[in-house]
């Protein structure tokens, strides 16, 4: 198991919503973080996300891939729904980081957000492409990476967990190695809404010494000061220090793939040897 990693996180319900319908999951000792932003409505979109929450948790430490976690919380959520828990229109967003030490993957569905910030040289980068109608349109062509912002449909979302009328989701995922003094920033669209990348970028560089907890803070406020319209969650997760050996990562998962292959091998060849005296 690698290091726990040092992050910071928080959850606020806004100035305009009555209910927080963002949950958050931060757990360093299992490498393992998310953002589920819900959707539907007072007792549905929180059920929701929280749902997703609980059940990619059980799936890792089932030791489920994360992305088979995020698939079967989408089925969970439907199935709730069916059993009158929540709302039959509920759904959540979710974003997940996990850490294998050397390296790490973040996963997705719909337009929560995911962005590296290296510290080194004060740049920020989307991890993630929303899965959201002005995405749809900015890949076509019809509209400009400006015109995304402040868009009148960029709340519109073309997938999420748990909709009934989607028999399964497409889970996007990138994977890639941690460089020292990186960032890994999660967020609901209730930052990404309200602030551009740039301004992202800018209050990052305003923090570059701060810790992890004060940049939530700091973009969490900044929300706020724009009019807060919608829940605003943010975790921000640092770069493992030291980086693990890359060749240690590869030698662990090559050991764990030659040992269970050599028993197998052997209890062939015993099977063979035992049908042979016969």
């Amino acid at each position: 198991m690698p290091n726990a990693l040092l992050f910071g996180a928080a959850t606020h319900t806004g100035l305009v919503r009555s209910n927080n319908e963002d949950c958050f999951l931060a757990e360093p000792d299992m490498g393992l973080w998310l953002i589920a932003d819900g959707m539907g409505g007072h007792d549905a979109g929180e059920v929701a996300s929280d749902i997703a929450r609980a059940t990619v948790k059980e799936k890792i430490i089932e030791k489920e891939p994360l992305v088979s976690a995020i698939e079967q919380s989408h089925e969970t959520i439907k199935e709730a729904a069916r059993n009158n828990i929540g709302s039959p229109n509920m759904g959540t967003t979710i974003i997940a980081l996990q850490d294998f030490g050397a390296y790490y993957q973040v996963a997705w569905v719909g337009d929560s957000r995911a962005y590296v910030w290296d510290t080194l040289t004060s740049n920020l980068s989307q991890l993630s492409c929303d899965h959201s109608y002005v995405q749809a349109l900015f890949d076509a062509g019809s509209i400009t990476a400006e015109e995304m912002h402040d868009h009148p449909q960029k709340n519109v979302i073309t997938q999420s967990l748990g909709v009934s009328t989607l028999d399964s989701v497409q889970v996007d995922t990138v994977r890639k190695n941690w460089k020292a003094k990186q960032r890994i920033i999660l967020c609901s669209d209730g930052l990404s809404d309200l602030l551009t990348n740039q301004e992202i970028e800018t209050c990052c560089k305003k923090f570059l010494r701060q810790s992890d907890q004060a940049l939530v803070d700091a973009l969490i406020s900044a929300a706020l000061d724009r009019g807060g319209k919608d829940n605003v969650t943010v975790q921000v997760i640092s770069a493992p220090n030291p980086i693990p050996s890359p060749n240690k990562e590869s030698n662990t998962m090559v050991s764990r793939l030659i040992i269970p292959a050599l028993i197998v091998g052997v209890s062939i060849i015993g099977a063979i040897i035992f049908r042979l005296a016969l």
